[in-house]
C-alpha cells in the first residue's frame, strides 16, 4: 500500500482492535465473516470500489454511499468498520479492497485470540499448505483461477469439515480468492505468517530430512528467538531429499548448514543446551 491507503487502513485496524476489546468471540468472528463477504463484493465490482475510494467525494459522503448499500443487510459492527476505513483516503481502488480484505481477516484471526485456538488455527493453515503442496493434483485444482472461486470452496470444504476450526476453512476460501493479490500458496503462507504475528511470534520455516522431536525443535525454537528477540513459531517440512541437512527460514533471512556460519552457531547452541 502507498503512505495515504496505509495511514486509512491503520485507522480501522485501531477501530478494530478496540471492538475486540469490548466484543465477545462469537460476535468477532460473525463480523469477520461480514468484513471478507464485502470484500468479496468489491472483488466482484469494480465500478463499487472506484466509488468508495473517489478522492473528489468526501470521505462522509463515501461513507454514507457504503451504509445506504449495506445497512441491514451486515451487523452494526462491520458496518462501522467499513465507515473508518471508506471515510479514509486511497491512493486506488484496488488498495481499498486489500484494506478491507486485511482486516476481514485480522478480525477472524482476533476472534480465534478471543477463543484461545490462534495457535491452533496457524498449525491447520500450515499444515494444509503442506497437504495440499504433496499432492499435485489437488494444489492444479485449487491454484486454478479458471476454476470460480466457490467451486473450489466447496471442495476445501469437504476436505476440512469436521478437521479444521471453521476460522480455518474460512480464511482458506480467503486464500483461494488470492489473498492481497497473492497465489494461493503465497497466500496461505501470509495467513499463517499474520496468525502468528496477532500471537507475537516469528515464523521459522525448517526442512529437515526427518522430523524434529518435540524437544529439538524447542530448543531450537528457544535459539532462534534468541537471535531475533521474539518467540518464535517454528513450521516444520521434511523432505528425504535433505540428506541430514537443515535449512531455516526466518523471514528474508535464509540459513544453510553448508554455506552459512549463523546456522552452525544455532547447531552449536543447541549441543551446548
Amino acid at each position: 500500500m502507498q503512505a495515504a491507503s496505509r495511514e486509512s487502513y491503520k485507522a480501522g485496524a485501531e477501530r478494530l482492535d478496540a471492538y475486540v476489546r469490548g466484543t465477545d468471540a462469537v460476535t468477532v468472528a460473525h463480523t469477520a465473516n461480514d468484513l471478507l463477504a464485502v470484500a468479496g463484493l468489491l472483488r466482484r465490482e469494480p465500478r463499487l470500489r472506484r466509488a468508495l475510494s473517489d478522492p473528489a467525494r468526501s470521505g462522509a459522503d463515501r461513507a454514507e454511499l457504503l451504509g445506504g448499500m449495506l445497512r441491514g443487510k451486515i451487523g452494526d459492527g462491520a458496518l462501522d468498520l467499513l465507515a473508518a476505513l471508506v471515510a479514509g483516503r486511497w491512493s486506488a481502488p484496488s488498495e481499498l479492497l486489500d484494506g478491507v480484505e486485511r482486516l476481514g481477516v485480522e478480525a477472524a484471526l482476533a476472534s480465534t485470540e478471543a477463543s484461545g485456538d490462534l495457535g491452533e488455527v496457524e498449525d491447520e493453515l500450515f499444515r494444509f499448505g503442506q497437504v495440499v503442496a504433496g499432492q499435485p493434483e489437488l494444489s492444479a485444482v485449487l491454484s486454478n483461477p479458471a476454476v470460480p472461486v466457490d467451486r473450489r470452496g466447496v471442495l476445501v470444504g469437504e476436505l476440512l469439515s469436521g478437521k479444521a476450526h471453521l476460522a480455518t476453512v474460512r480464511l482458506v476460501e480467503v486464500a483461494l480468492a488470492g489473498f492481497g493479490g497473492r497465489s494461493f500458496s503465497g497466500s496461505l503462507t501470509r495467513l499463517v505468517e499474520l496468525a502468528a504475528e496477532r500471537r507475537d511470534r516469528q515464523v521459522a520455516y525448517v526442512t529437515v530430512a526427518a522430523p524434529l522431536s518435540d524437544e529439538e525443535e524447542r530448543r531450537l525454537g528457544a535459539s532462534l528467538a534468541a537471535i531475533y528477540g521474539r518467540e518464535v513459531s517454528v513450521k516444520q517440512t521434511v523432505d528425504p531429499h535433505v540428506l541430514g541437512g537443515v535449512s531455516v527460514r526466518v523471514g528474508s533471512d535464509l540459513y544453510d548448514g553448508t554455506v552459512l556460519r549463523r546456522l552452525n552457531e544455532t547447531r552449536n547452541a543447541l549441543a551446548k543446551r
